[in-house]
């Protein structure tokens, strides 16, 4: 069975899914089997997707108009066709011409996989670079931390002096979830300190 999933980046009346429609329904899916959200591409909350990949079973085919009307990006692309390949289902988009029936559509698949790869290595790669550079310059790289030096160790002081971790918390206005995790990374154990 031919299963369709459409898409427009925004709810207002300039975007419409007229076109992605028409062209589903021309591919040969059935207008009962079409599924749509109108919402950017880059949201994690696509209720119509979710709905149209719990209603795919094997055998079926998903088909879109184009490649971007599924995924966010090419690796998030690359997951769900991943995924419905695992659940015996193949994958069809009309302007690129990919169908993963056909050998073909399988190379373009392995492509794109390769080129997915190879992004997340660049990224990587820059990353580790603009960490490195930074380091050069004296700036350190992560999340700035969330107790000063000098209020920790007053923090530290309190806690070894026989204060709850509550009432430190209370004392200086720090969220228990930052206080623990500050701690560890401190590495200090506190044993014996009431909680």
């Amino acid at each position: 069975m031919l299963v369709g999933y459409m898409r427009v980046s925004s709810d207002n009346d300039r975007q419409t899914t007229a076109l992605q429609h028409d062209a589903l329904i021309s591919a040969g899916v059935d207008a009962r089997h079409l599924f749509e959200d109108k919402a950017s591409g880059a949201r994690d909350d696509r209720p119509g997707l979710e709905r149209c990949l719990d209603f795919l079973k094997a055998g079926d085919t998903l088909v879109v108009w184009k490649l971007d009307r599924l995924g966010r990006s090419l690796p998030h692309l690359l997951d769900i066709v991943a995924g419905l390949r695992h659940g015996g289902v193949a994958f069809r988009s009309l302007t690129e011409g990919m169908d993963t029936n056909t050998p073909h559509g399988e190379l373009l698949f392995h492509i794109f996989g390769a080129l997915a790869q190879y992004e997340r290595a660049l990224t990587r790669e820059r990353v580790r670079a603009g960490l490195a550079a930074a380091r050069r310059r004296g700036r350190r790289g992560g999340r700035p931390t969330a107790i000063e030096a000098e209020k920790l160790e007053a923090v530290i002081a309190a806690l070894e002096g026989g204060a709850s971790k509550a009432s430190v918390c209370r004392t200086f206005g720090i969220a228990r979830s930052t206080l623990v995790d500050t701690l560890g990374r401190a590495g200090w154990t506190g044993a014996g300190s009431a909680s």
